[in-house]
């Protein structure tokens, strides 16, 4: 039942994707086409899917929902975009096609991420705004699209990328702009930090590099609980808001979202060391050649894998607490076996290993 749910609700999300992206003006027609082109590249649409099913889950009619499960999904595709840009991870390959930029450059790629971001908000407005207007109460929905809003920004997502990007190359990085602005010195993180002055990731990376391998193991948690983990756990938390759910049944399914976004991010981190680029749709090793902070550099590949299948247990366990209301939230071999074949591959060798009940 919950796997027929899932392709149902997985063609209506692909739908609705289409119908809510609004189309560019004719004079900027390229823009709509970039746009279009990554949120059309396929993918698992696994947030919005989470997103629709805690609402469902929490007794709320998973339809009204899909405004904001796309809106989702088009912060996600803009997140990968910017992502792959040659500022950040300089990919060519996003699953199995050339990424943005590739084909539309580099400018277009930026601007297309930046619509699709707009575009999450003016779709989440465009639901509030005509119920406000009946005289409907809309704080509910608006506690959702602040949730999602505010995992996309500087206390979410872009402050994950930052500290990320102020981590890549074991904490050097040579920012022509920046280095241009310090008189072209090589700069460390605490110096660029120094110089931005930035609340959300200065303070921080001070604080977490200082402390050798434990502040390195923290500055990973942080990074992925932030670049990763921020937009799954608001998925899941604004489809229970959307429902009307209790206090008790968000907590809960924020643990699960939260175990669930380390589950996935640490299984990325492993198949970038043991995945080929067949397999994943674009460059293997890509961590460890831009010297990235990630769960096999800092833990080795065997702790990887036993921190994977802990993470992956917990969220079954808080998944379990719903019950079989709990639909497929809470079968892990649902979305295990729903993950692209690699992933799942790396999530079963986990469970094998560490002898976790099926």
């Amino acid at each position: 039942m919950a796997e027929d749910r899932y392709s149902i609700w997985k063609r209506y999300i692909e739908e609705k994707l289409a119908d809510f992206l609004p189309e560019a003006e004719q004079k900027s027609r390229i823009l709509s086409e970039a746009m279009r082109y990554s949120l059309s590249a396929g993918g698992k649409r696994l947030r919005p899917l989470l997103l629709l099913e805690a609402c469902s889950v929490c007794g709320g009619d998973a339809e009204k929902a899909l405004p904001y499960a796309c809106a989702v999904e088009f912060i996600h595709t803009y997140s990968l975009i910017h992502d792959d840009h040659p500022s950040m991870d300089d990919d060519d390959y996003r699953r199995g096609k050339l990424t943005n930029h590739k084909v539309f450059g580099d400018g277009m790629a930026i601007l297309a991420g930046d619509g699709l971001l707009n575009s999450a908000f003016d779709v989440m407005m465009e639901d509030i705004l005509p119920a406000a207007g009946r005289g409907e109460d809309v704080s509910f929905l608006l506690r959702a699209a602040y949730e999602i809003s505010s995992s996309a920004g500087v206390r979410g997502m872009i402050a994950g990328q930052a500290a990320d990007l102020q981590n890549t190359g074991n904490g050097y990085r040579q920012d022509a702009k920046f280095a241009g602005n310090l008189q072209g010195k090589r700069t460390t993180v605490r110096e660029r930090c120094a110089a931005a002055d930035s609340e959300a990731g200065a303070g921080t990376v001070r604080e977490e590099l200082s402390g050798g391998e434990e502040g390195r193991e923290k500055m990973l948690l942080y990074i992925h609980k932030k670049k990763t983990g921020a937009l799954i756990r608001a998925a899941v938390r604004a489809g229970a808001l959307i429902a009307g759910a209790s206090e008790r049944q968000i907590a809960e399914l924020t643990e699960y979202a939260e175990n669930l976004g380390l589950a996935f991010q640490i299984s990325d981190d492993i198949l970038d060391v043991v995945g080929s680029e067949a397999e994943m749709g674009k460059r293997a090793g890509a961590d460890q050649r831009l010297g990235k902070l990630t769960y096999p550099s800092v833990f080795g590949l065997e702790v990887s894998r036993r921190r994977l299948a802990e993470a992956t247990e917990r969220a079954v366990e808080a998944a379990a607490r719903f019950g079989e209301d709990g639909g497929f939230l809470r079968c892990h071999t649902w979305w295990r076996d729903r993950l692209d074949g690699v992933h799942a591959l790396i999530i079963t060798w986990a469970y094998d290993t560490m002898n976790f009940k099926r």
